[in-house]
């Protein structure tokens, strides 16, 4: 449910927002954390075939840091968020690959 949905929905409903539930819109976060996803997204993936997907290929990240027009005291902060946004990819990748050798071994 985007936050679009979820107020339209307390309008319908007469139901008071609550701003805890409600889920948060790209506009809510800092420009540096959307500039941190089109870096993440414009960055190569590492994929290999036996053992899956294992991380952002970050050759290209100056390049991009210069594109997206980040300054130097930010380069930290996008950095982390970048690291965050690969583990969690990496984690999901790996429960993928670990869920469909199961059912594999199952057979």
């Amino acid at each position: 449910m985007t936050k679009d949905q979820y107020l339209r929905m307390c309008e319908q409903t007469g139901e008071e927002i609550d701003w805890q539930r409600c889920p948060p819109d790209i506009d809510d976060f800092p420009e540096s954390v959307y500039i941190a996803m089109q870096i993440f997204n414009s960055l190569g993936n590492r994929v290999y075939g036996d053992v899956g997907y294992v991380g952002k290929d970050y050759t290209n990240l100056n390049l991009l840091y210069g594109h997206y027009y980040v300054e130097k005291h930010e380069e930290e902060w996008i950095f982390e968020l970048l690291l965050y946004l690969d583990r969690n990819q990496i984690e999901d990748s790996q429960s993928r690959m670990k869920a469909e050798m199961d059912k594999i071994k199952k057979r």
